[in-house]
């Protein structure tokens, strides 16, 4: 491994070996936890009080309400929108969307997938679901597994004309709703989705 361009970032000789949960872990009684019993909790009373049936009080798996086990014939794909590889969410658009070719996105797609729908890369696409359409341009590759479908975050949404996003804004797929009752995070980046080749 080359180490000529490293910089080597000074420690604080007051900071070695310290831990968060150091103290903590010396006397749990004197250093508790801000946690309600002040000890590393698995279950929560807390939030298990809520009665939240998409939060219990405790770590568990549940199916997101779009992905690969619940796909239908008209939306068989899993569409994930990672963040791009040319800017920061949507931040510096407006100088890429007027490079010539940039827009509409770039959708990966895998060759299986492409072969069904007699898709190569460079065409034209319509990505679609009940909720919204965009286009983008296609990118066939294995580095995608099959039934899933990858379209960058950040094109600005367009003028829908004819009811299509014109730039390949994800978010005209996705559910506009929070990952659970209790988190309200952003659930954008999963939807189901079927894709076509846009001849016109």
């Amino acid at each position: 491994m080359r180490q000529e361009n490293w910089i080597k970032l000074p420690i604080r000789s007051d900071r070695v070996g310290h831990s968060y949960f150091g103290p903590f872990r010396e006397d749990p009684e004197q250093a508790p936890l801000g946690t309600p019993s002040g000890r590393i909790e698995i279950f929560s009373t807390t939030i298990d009080g809520f009665g939240y049936d998409d939060c219990p009080g405790h770590p568990i798996w549940l199916p997101p309400s779009e992905w690969l086990g619940s796909a239908a014939p008209e939306a068989p794909l899993h569409l994930v929108s990672p963040q791009p590889g040319d800017k920061l969410h949507s931040q510096l658009e407006s100088a890429l969307a007027d490079v010539p070719g940039a827009r509409p996105a770039t959708l990966v797609i895998h060759p299986d997938d492409a072969a069904t729908r007699a898709i190569s890369t460079g065409d034209l696409l319509r990505v679609f679901n009940a909720r919204g359409a965009c286009r983008a341009r296609a990118q066939v590759s294995e580095d995608i597994r099959p039934g899933v479908v990858a379209l960058p975050t950040g094109a600005w949404f367009s003028d829908p004309g004819g009811n299509i996003d014109l730039d390949g804004n994800p978010n005209v797929l996705t559910k506009d709703v929070g990952t659970s009752k209790l988190g309200q995070g952003c659930s954008a980046h999963t939807a189901l989705v079927d894709v076509a080749r846009l001849d016109t």
